[in-house]
């Protein structure tokens, strides 16, 4: 069964705790937490404060979307905050020498790590690290803004990736976000995905637990 991990950034920030206890309560198996600094993408979201926030309501398992250049300059803030698991983008790196080292400093301090590709980015982007990561997040819209639609070339993207997995013996996740909704999620879970993003498909639902189950 797939892990559904409905995005905090499409929840009612009035009411962020009673939106979280909703999704738990749901049987949500994680926690989605975008991270934008109006730079690398064209929005702002929130920063490692309010993760701290969220992290004291929930147990839920806290994947910490890092859409933002120089994701090695605020990594350790969001660790500290309580990220089980930091996702960077490849395009936000400069080289192979520099995402190696953040793949490693990650790892060192027992949190997860992941790769992101935007949807023009090639999976052989990425292919030197498959091995080191524990998730590969393929976005199926641009990046920055929350309601667009699904594209397809996620779809492919997935089938490659459970391919090389497959072939070489890798144990990452793969996990797919954007224009998720009972449609699209099938389509992914058929490709192969194993984890299912989906923001305002769950909550800006008056049922989340519906939602979340026609997910799985």
């Amino acid at each position: 069964m797939v892990k559904v991990a409905p995005s905090v950034l499409s929840a009612n920030f009035a009411h962020l705790k009673e939106d979280i206890e909703k999704i738990e309560k749901g049987q949500a198996d994680w926690l989605h937490y975008d991270v934008m600094d109006g730079h690398f993408v064209p929005n702002i979201s929130f920063g490692y404060s309010i993760l701290k926030d969220v992290s004291k309501v929930t147990n839920l398992f806290l994947d910490v979307h890092l859409m933002i250049s120089e994701p090695q300059k605020y990594c350790d803030e969001f660790i500290k905050s309580g990220a089980n698991l930091i996702v960077f983008h490849i395009e936000a790196m400069e080289n192979k020498e520099e995402t190696l080292q953040l793949i490693s400093h990650i790892k060192e301090q027992n949190v997860q790590v992941g790769i992101s590709i935007k949807p023009n980015t090639p999976v052989d982007a990425i292919n030197d690290y498959l091995a080191l990561l524990d998730v590969v997040l393929v976005m199926s819209v641009e990046p920055g803004f929350g309601g667009q639609s699904f594209k397809e070339i996620a779809l492919d993207k997935i089938k490659d990736l459970a391919s090389r997995r497959k072939d070489n013996n890798y144990n990452y996740l793969i996990e797919v976000d954007g224009g998720i909704n009972e449609t699209t999620g099938k389509q992914c879970k058929e490709a192969g995905v194993d984890v299912l993003v989906a923001g305002s498909y769950v909550f800006n639902s008056e049922d989340c637990s519906q939602r979340i189950a026609s997910l799985k």
